[in-house]
């Protein structure tokens, strides 16, 4: 039996798979034979007791074959009637290669609301938890179907990354079309270097991610979005993996000697609704605070008015928003607990000056402690 090292110390773990591995390009087709092998691989981990659970593209890309539209400049309507379309032989696929190994699956289709609301955050996480915990696999993908720009994640790197978050997981494996995080793109310069280990992710190594807009083939996210996915699984104490995942059985492969990158898990995880917080994706406004406000929040403390310079967004009680210091850097998100306008008219003022100016009061922090996660 193979030996499970690096995965020695892990329980659970979420494999993201990329669209351009289950369906060739260049010849049209499904790699069926590259999954059958990748369901051989998620076999031999359940032998040893590590929970798998999957979260994978490709329904757009099948959708598009079955259908026989071109990939590129879809419409909305066209993007959802192939995800549609494609999700059935996705689902198919899977369950005849897991098959193969007595092992059932179930498909959980989530968008990005699932996770941003915070009841259907828990709701998601308890089906996940009670199909693991009944031997299932799961195989997860954004909801393509009713999904549209304004509320879709538009990448699985970082669903993968919420995914593991919400369960708990000890690790998350990207399975990419490139084999981790070089210092350039190495498509372009021979002399970026390949980066094995990374213990923490500086604003220099978000750097090398380039822009999250800027992709292309048959996947939605590049680099810049598996980065943003590494930020979410480390803090959540969960390490995260990028590999080429092409050949065949790329598990078992990792084992070996396969180069990868390896982002660290963060030491001391935050505590499970903080992490929510911190994976936030759905921004709805900025907030601005001084020197003063700063110190108050790195010493555990609430964010008060007072020390608000600016505010930018539509958002209301409720919402999440970025919290940024005189520079313009994120140190922190929360749950704010005015709108707005409201904001606008209290910042830079006492709490006991809010039923004057408000005609009420909706208590002294803007953001409590218990609704703030720091983040820079």
């Amino acid at each position: 039996m193979e030996s499970l090292n690096p995965f020695s110390m892990t329980r659970r773990l979420i494999i993201k798979v990329g669209s351009a591995l289950l369906y060739d390009q260049s010849s049209q087709s499904f790699r069926a034979e590259w999954l059958s092998e990748l369901a051989s691989d998620i076999a031999m981990l359940r032998e040893h007791d590590i929970d798998v659970a999957i979260v994978s593209s490709g329904a757009i890309a099948l959708g598009c074959h079955r259908l026989g539209l071109p990939r590129d400049n879809l419409s909305l309507p066209q993007k959802q009637a192939c995800a549609a379309t494609g999700q059935v032989i996705l689902t198919q696929a899977y369950e005849a290669a897991f098959a193969e190994h007595g092992i059932l699956s179930a498909q959980i289709l989530l968008t990005l609301n699932d996770t941003e609301n915070r009841r259907r955050w828990l709701n998601a996480r308890a089906t996940l938890s009670e199909l693991i915990a009944l031997g299932i696999v799961p195989i997860i993908n954004e909801n393509d179907t009713v999904a549209t720009d304004e509320i879709r994640y538009g990448d699985n790197d970082r669903l993968a990354a919420r995914t593991a978050q919400m369960t708990g997981a000890d690790t998350l494996i990207l399975l990419s079309d490139i084999n981790g995080l070089y210092t350039e793109d190495p498509r372009i310069e021979k002399s970026a270097q390949h980066i094995e280990i990374i213990n923490k992710i500086t604003p220099d190594i978000s750097a090398m991610g380039g822009d999250a807009n800027a992709v292309g083939g048959l996947g939605s996210g590049g680099m810049a979005t598996k980065l943003m996915a590494a930020q979410i699984a480390t803090q959540a104490g969960c390490s995260m993996c990028i590999m080429d995942g092409r050949e065949s059985r790329p598990i078992k492969r990792l084992l070996g000697d396969e180069k990868a990158s390896w982002f660290q898990a963060a030491r001391n995880p935050k505590d499970a609704r903080r992490q929510w917080i911190m994976g936030h994706l759905d921004i709805k406004g900025t907030i601005t605070i001084d020197d003063g406000a700063l110190t108050a929040l790195k010493a555990g403390k609430s964010l008060l008015a007072a020390g608000i310079t600016a505010q930018h967004g539509e958002f209301i009680k409720g919402d999440t928003v970025s919290v940024l210091s005189r520079e313009k850097v994120e140190v922190a998100r929360g749950i704010i607990a005015y709108n707005a306008a409201e904001t606008e008219k209290i910042a830079g003022r006492k709490s006991s000056e809010f039923q004057s100016i408000l005609g009420y009061d909706n208590g002294m922090a803007l953001i409590h402690r218990d609704n703030l996660v720091m983040t820079g």
